[in-house]
């Protein structure tokens, strides 16, 4: 393919070879950071190709596009939306605290689009990227690879998640006796994971499907709820607290509010860990590249390194197609969501304290409500309350799990050698690293209370954000003219840096002092 002319910063070169993975004929190629390959360049697929339709219409997008929204979804529900969010509001109220999640959401959501950006458009998720950024891949793969497990292996979710399993079999909230039983109960979820990655045709798709059931049906079922048992001032409320920019509410401190801002929508910081299913979605050059399939699915090779686009006419226009999916998907799906998400579940919260005059403890959040509405109402909302819990916070053990071993895969994939090893196919080690990781969480799960191990992940999530937006910014930077970020785009990046770098520095402030940076 004839060469475009330089790009700036990491233009075209037009050199020999196929470093994507073919052998023997003369491409052109894009330098883009040190270290890594060079990217060859080919042509955007336009959407219609990769989803196999003859026109991309509303239900089109609906059925082929849409999806990867739906996954970063699980994974938020989980801990922002059922644990942290509805354990502040239950505690203070909506007033100072809604402005914090709404702020964080707009954030997180425009940290995912610039994050997925990349792979957009050259293919390679992001840990691979990040190989690319100056000093290189010797440094930034296993910084990466430790912030990410050590924010997420703790397995907060699974456990909480077991607590909701056991009293809805055995009928009552369980007390301390009754916590390893509650444990086993996590790690059977966890062989649930295995089970429903190992049975997809593509691993994406199959996490797909499942958390569209579950999102959909988790709102739905909060919503029914919400209209039934939460009175209008409660409603007007938790609304109007989104957008009441005042002081935080006397008490809180801000490491409860970094929790809070941490994983609202998702994990700040780390989110782009969860955007590499846009690539197995197909989208943009991520169709070039491959992805994981299941063991029922055809497994075409994963290459180790991507691919990106010329800078002309045609791609610029196929480029803003893609762009424009993205955007639909992350704001039209994962931003309301979000949204919803938490307010749902917490006003149903301060509904459940204002009916018994007690508040949620981080010990027993997972289960207050339920044990509120069995008190008020029978057992019958007692089950309900326990099975969305349970299905709340395993979509997003599903979701955190999976991409645990996704991440870890991807970065090993990077090993020419170990490429050569699997044969391009990363279902030979991904399975087997799975178990591993299981056993693990297994045995981590009984260190400490659930929602501490969850608030501690958001912690470090906000560690992520004082580091990683930079290197996002640096690999855009680099990309073909047409998929640039503009100016805003950066100083929005940078006040994901400042709002919750604040949050982590105070963080590290109260493990080493005892004391929050700042108490309200």
């Amino acid at each position: 393919m004839a060469d475009n002319g330089s790009h700036g910063n990491g233009g075209s070169n037009g050199t020999a070879g196929n470093p994507a993975g073919g052998a023997g004929t003369a491409t052109a190629t894009y330098e883009l950071g040190v270290s890594r390959p060079d990217l060859e360049v080919l042509d955007l697929p336009q959407p219609e190709e990769v989803f196999r339709v003859p026109t991309l219409r509303a239900k089109q997008i609906v059925k082929y596009a849409i999806g990867p929204s739906f996954i970063a979804l699980g994974a938020s529900i989980g801990s922002g939306e059922w644990l942290l969010g509805p354990l502040n509001i239950g505690q203070y109220g909506f007033i100072g605290v809604g402005w914090v999640i709404l702020v964080s959401a707009l954030l997180q959501t425009f940290y995912n689009v610039e994050s997925s950006r990349y792979i957009l458009a050259t293919g390679e998720v992001p840990i691979v990227g990040f190989g690319r950024v100056p000093p290189g891949a010797v440094f930034w793969l296993p910084f990466s690879l430790i912030v990410v497990y050590f924010a997420h292996i703790w397995g907060g979710w699974a456990a909480t998640a077991g607590q909701s399993l056991f009293a809805l079999i055995a009928g009552r909230v369980p007390g301390d006796a009754d916590l390893p039983t509650a444990r086993l109960l996590a790690v059977g979820l966890l062989i649930v994971v295995f089970l429903i990655t190992l049975l997809s045709r593509v691993v994406t798709r199959g996490l797909e499907l499942f958390n569209w059931v579950m999102v959909v049906s988790i709102l739905v079922i909060l919503l029914v709820l919400d209209i039934i048992l939460v009175p209008p001032s409660i409603w007007l409320d938790g609304i109007a607290g989104f957008f009441v920019f005042t002081r935080p509410p006397e008490g809180i401190s801000a490491t409860q509010l970094g929790a809070l801002a941490g994983y609202t929508a998702m994990a700040s910081g780390l989110n782009w860990w969860l955007m590499s299913h846009y690539r197995d979605k197909g989208y943009g050059m991520g169709s070039r590249v491959g992805y994981i399939a299941g063991l029922r699915g055809k497994q075409r090779e994963l290459l180790n390194v991507g691919v990106t686009f010329p800078d002309d006419a045609k791609n610029q226009g196929t480029w803003r197609r893609w762009y424009r999916l993205l955007l639909l998907d992350m704001w039209g799906i994962f931003f309301l969501g979000a949204m919803l998400g938490m307010l749902l579940p917490g006003i149903l919260m301060r509904r459940m304290v204002q009916l018994s005059g007690e508040t949620p403890t981080t010990e027993n959040v997972p289960t207050f409500v339920a044990g509120v509405m069995q008190s008020q109402y029978g057992d019958f909302l007692f089950y309900v309350a326990l099975l969305i819990g349970t299905l709340i916070l395993f979509t997003t053990q599903l979701v955190v799990f999976e991409a645990l071993i996704r991440t870890f895969t991807d970065t090993v994939n990077l090993s020419p050698r170990f490429h050569r090893l699997i044969a391009g196919d990363p279902r030979r080690f991904y399975y087997p690293f799975m178990i591993l990781v299981l056993a693990v969480v297994a045995v981590l799960i009984h260190l400490a209370v659930p929602t501490r191990l969850i608030e501690i992940s958001a912690n470090t999530a906000n560690f992520g954000a004082l580091i990683f937006p930079f290197v996002i910014i640096y690999l855009n930077s680099k990309l073909p003219r047409p998929a640039r970020p503009s100016w805003y785009h950066n100083v929005l990046m940078l006040a994901n840096v400042v709002f919750f770098g604040f949050f982590f520095v105070n963080f590290i402030t109260e493990i080493t002092t005892g004391q929050a940076l700042v108490q309200f």
